[in-house]
């Protein structure tokens, strides 16, 4: 199972990152788990300036805007 966090204040963007992370595991046959990190003091621990914020399995993969999809399969199917 890879572990997901979504960094963010619980914007659109942040949400829809989150959606966008679940319709690609989905599709690959994925098994995460995802988790909403809206603690701005948590969120500045991954030293990210830029929301939404995405993490794999402790590794930042993104941050700032939306990422592509293709992107986000990219690095679920990482290891």
């Amino acid at each position: 199972m890879k572990h997901v966090k979504v960094l963010g204040p619980g914007c659109k963007r942040c949400q829809a990152t989150a959606d966008m992370v679940h319709a690609e595991a989905a599709k690959l046959g994925i098994d995460i788990g995802l988790e909403k990190v809206t603690d701005y003091a948590a969120i500045a621990g991954y030293g990210i300036a830029a929301t939404p914020g995405v993490v794999i399995d402790g590794k930042i993969v993104h941050a700032g805007g939306l990422p592509k999809p293709e992107d986000i399969a990219k690095w679920l199917q990482e290891e």
